[in-house]
This record gives C-alpha cells, sequence and structure tokens, in this order.
C-alpha cells in the first residue's frame, strides 16, 4: 500500500532500515576483547563470574545499567521522522 506520493513498499523498506540501524548500533557496543577487572565508571571490582558470562565487559552491574537507562532514554526520539515509532 503506498501512501501519497511514496511508491510500493517504501514504508517498509524505511521500517526495516530502522530496525538494521539499531540492530547495528547494538552490535557496535557489545564488548570486545579481554574483560576489565575493575569497572571504569566506579572503579569497583568486577566479579569474576561476570568476566566470564560477558566476555569483554567493562562496567559493574550498577554501571551498566546506568549507562543502558540512559541509552534507552536517547533511543526514544526517532531519527528517521518515519511512521513506524506510530506503529508500536
Amino acid at each position: 500500500m503506498a501512501g501519497g506520493w511514496s511508491r510500493d513498499g517504501a514504508e517498509h523498506e524505511q521500517m526495516d532500515a530502522t530496525v538494521n540501524d539499531a540492530l547495528e548500533r547494538v552490535r557496535s557496543s557489545l564488548p570486545k576483547g579481554d574483560s576489565a577487572e575493575f569497572c571504569d565508571e566506579c572503579g569497583e571490582t568486577i566479579p569474576e563470574a561476570r568476566r566470564v558470562a560477558v566476555p569483554g565487559v567493562q562496567h559493574c552491574i550498577r554501571c551498566q545499567t546506568e549507562l543502558e537507562q540512559e541509552t534507552k532514554a536517547a533511543e526514544l526520539f526517532n531519527r528517521r521522522g518515519s511512521k513506524d515509532s506510530q506503529l508500536r
């Protein structure tokens, strides 16, 4: 179904692009390399179980939670200005 001057399938392409952008952003933020022994934010020791479970981890659970909440707040803004945010 095309709307206005857009071609058939344009809405789906835009939604797919939004999802692909989100996936790429998440993949690029995944930790890589060796896990840190101490949190980069607060300096507390990162438990060994967390370092083994999440290779490349750089933050303790408390700091990681705070960082994710800040990121989530920034994601509420739809940079593409598309209608896909209205579908949620």
